[in-house]
């Protein structure tokens, strides 16, 4: 894994955008995985910016979002369409019918589920997958005992997710307990995967990721196993990793020869 350790969440959300700024212009008809959240909020605010100057553009992009929580319909204000629509799909150009959320209002998840799959697998899989991680180490909706290879699936919500997302929701509200999620398996299939984390709070989700044993309790300790992972962290994140100075002297260096390679 690329560990990118920075000062602070607005530049980890710079350096995430530059990213996929990089992808979109190198490839335009882009498959991207997205994520919500709001650790990507900061990041989808420079996609923006970027289509406004009109850096890239996103009519030739198709998507797939991480995951959705199953009993909303899309219309729901909590619902992660609703959220992807308000935080970057009204505001570029792509077209909304290759914007794709898993469905949590279908009748049949399970089949969903499959149907989800399929859809990535005829769009050529994803080349660059956008991740959060939960404070358990979650990612997506994979909780702690998620399988390592698994697909997109139905999951629940450890009650840990639950308190985390109860914000979110009035009092009276209904909050779903159960979720469809691309799996682990899913996302280690993605050509690219870029993890964003900020704050104390993911400071041992973040040890347990990158210096931990690969093991279903964390589940963003499967990126060790991908080739092209990148963790772009703050200061507060990066914390409690026992090797972090030697992660920023990598870093440091690869810059070096990548510079050098430009030339």
């Amino acid at each position: 894994m690329q560990i990118v350790i920075l000062k602070n969440s607005a530049e980890v959300a710079e350096y995430g955008a530059n990213i996929f700024i990089k992808q979109l212009q190198n490839k335009a008809s882009s498959v991207l995985g997205l994520a919500t959240g709001s650790t990507p909020v900061s990041l989808y605010q420079g996609l923006i910016s970027a289509t406004k100057e009109q850096q890239i553009s996103f009519k030739d992009v198709m998507t797939f979002n991480l995951d959705e929580y199953l009993g909303l319909e899309g219309t729901h204000p909590q619902s992660y369409r609703y959220f992807m629509n308000e935080q970057l799909f009204d505001h570029v150009d792509i077209d909304k019918a290759n914007t794709h959320v898993p469905p949590g209002d279908a009748e049949n998840p399970i089949e969903a589920c499959v149907g989800y799959e399929e859809q990535i697998k005829a769009a050529g899989g994803i080349d660059i997958q956008l991740l959060g991680i939960g404070r358990n180490g979650h990612i997506g909706f994979n909780e702690p005992s998620s399988g390592l290879m698994s697909r997109t699936r139905v999951k629940t919500l450890t009650k840990a997710t639950i308190d985390d997302n109860a914000r979110f929701f009035a009092e009276d509200e209904y909050q779903p307990h159960l979720s469809i999620t691309m799996g682990i398996g899913t996302i280690l299939d993605a050509k690219k995967v870029v993890l964003l984390a900020t704050g104390e709070n993911k400071a041992d989700a973040i040890l347990a990721t990158v210096e931990g044993a690969l093991t279903a309790s964390c589940p963003a300790s499967a990126l060790q196993l991908h080739t092209n992972a990148v963790l772009v962290i703050d200061e507060a994140a990066a914390s409690k990793l026992a090797d972090r100075d030697f992660y920023k002297h990598i870093e440091a260096e690869n810059q070096k020869l990548l510079e050098r390679l430009a030339k």
